[in-house]
């Protein structure tokens, strides 16, 4: 069921960018353990460039069984490990994770958190976000905020655990593309370009919490 040792694997990463998760990457599996795959740094399919990922990135892989089935599963970043050559830790799926039918649930979460924004011209805003994954989060955006594509932002996430905790996310990202609302408003989506693996673990909490809430509801 699980790809072995050398398998080719290929990938697809989350994004709110369209054209990069459409692009399709390829590694290769260099080990295993009971909870992770280590895989070596994925390379685009094409032009064989290398992609660099990140902690918390989440990824659709799929590769061939040796029926010549392709299988498929999502999973996310939980590390790397440096060894003759660098490698990249992710996490094995559960046996039930894995299907033949493509599946682009990733780990991102609808949720409306407060997000401070500050410009490159210095003018602030307090925006909320509609979700957040480990790469990235979509905000609302009122008609008197003025973001672009492109635009880099400094930012200040207000995140909320179930244990009643708050912690303040610090990071700077890019506006990727923007939608126009028939309300008026505008939909953000931005990818983190600038985030401390901490500040991104800090993320990828509140989207676990979030999923196991929604499974006991």
């Amino acid at each position: 069921m699980f790809p072995k040792i050398n398998e080719v694997l290929y990938i697809q990463i989350a994004s709110a960018d369209e054209k990069e998760e459409h692009k399709e990457y390829k590694s290769r599996i260099a080990d295993t353990d009971d909870d992770s795959f280590l895989i070596e740094v994925p390379m685009q399919q094409g032009n064989s460039r290398l992609k660099r990922l990140f902690f918390g990135e989440e990824l659709s892989i799929s590769y061939m069984n040796e029926s010549g089935v392709r299988h498929y599963f999502n999973t996310y970043v939980t590390g790397f490990e440096e060894d003759v050559v660098r490698l990249v830790r992710i996490r094995k799926p559960l046996p039930d994770e894995i299907s033949k039918i493509q599946r682009r649930s990733f780990l991102r979460v609808h949720a409306s958190l407060e997000l401070a924004i500050q410009c490159e011209d210095l003018t602030r805003a307090v925006v909320l976000t509609e979700d957040i994954g480990g790469g990235g989060l979509s905000v609302y955006i009122e008609p008197d905020v003025k973001v672009q594509e492109e635009q880099k932002l400094k930012c200040w996430l207000l995140v909320p655990y179930r244990n009643g905790s708050i912690d303040h996310v610090q990071f700077e990202a890019e506006v990727v593309r923007i939608k126009k609302l028939e309300s008026g408003r505008e939909l953000g989506m931005l990818k983190f370009s600038q985030i401390t693996d901490s500040e991104r673990q800090k993320v990828i909490k509140f989207c676990f919490e979030r999923q196991l809430d929604y499974r006991m509801k």
